[in-house]
């Protein structure tokens, strides 16, 4: 009886043996090996299903950062564009014009100009017109020494404006550099 009281087959004493029916409550209480099996497959079968999900949806923003990308290069003179087609209206509409005075057709391309200038404003490219400057071969392009009463390396002609956009030369300044005087 005394064996039948106890609750706890730890509770028996050292040497006593426990009741198998005790030992058998234990083992049921106790998941089988193939319930713990079935449990960590499942786990697993989820684990999977959540990193194939995962690696899907990654995949999914790799490529829409790609078509992102691709349509920032391909769309990124759209402002630009659109500001410049001001300056092709006007243009056409003095190319279209058949009786016009040559003072007319002056005022009109003069006003073509500063619709230009104005959208070269808008969009950060300046004028490189280096008159005067020391000749700088970042941002100068020297076509021919010349004697002049210029300190040497001076540039004291431009055959062409150059063009930078922000801090980037778009096209250097082709420009004449005066040469050192012979002693």
């Amino acid at each position: 009886m005394q064996q039948e009281e106890r609750q706890n087959p730890t509770d028996a004493p050292a040497g006593q043996a426990v009741p198998e029916a005790q030992a058998e409550g234990a083992v049921e209480t106790m998941p089988s090996l193939e319930d713990m099996l079935k449990q960590a497959e499942l786990a697993a079968q989820e684990h999977h299903d959540a990193w194939l999900r995962a690696k899907a949806e990654a995949e999914n923003i790799r490529k829409r950062a790609q078509a992102d990308v691709s349509n920032a290069h391909k769309y990124a003179i759209e402002n630009f564009s659109s500001e410049l087609l001001a300056v092709k209206d006007s243009l056409e509409a003095a190319l279209g014009t058949d009786s016009a005075s040559l003072e007319d057709i002056r005022a009109g391309v003069e006003l073509t100009l500063k619709q230009l200038s104005a959208v070269f404003e808008r969009f950060h490219i300046g004028e490189i017109n280096p008159v005067g400057e020391k000749f700088d071969p970042h941002r100068h392009q020297a076509m021919s020494m010349v004697e002049a009463e210029a300190a040497p390396n001076t540039v004291v002609g431009v055959m062409q404006k150059g063009y930078q956009l922000n801090d980037r030369i778009l096209r250097p300044a082709l420009v004449m550099v005066a040469k050192a005087k012979d002693a």
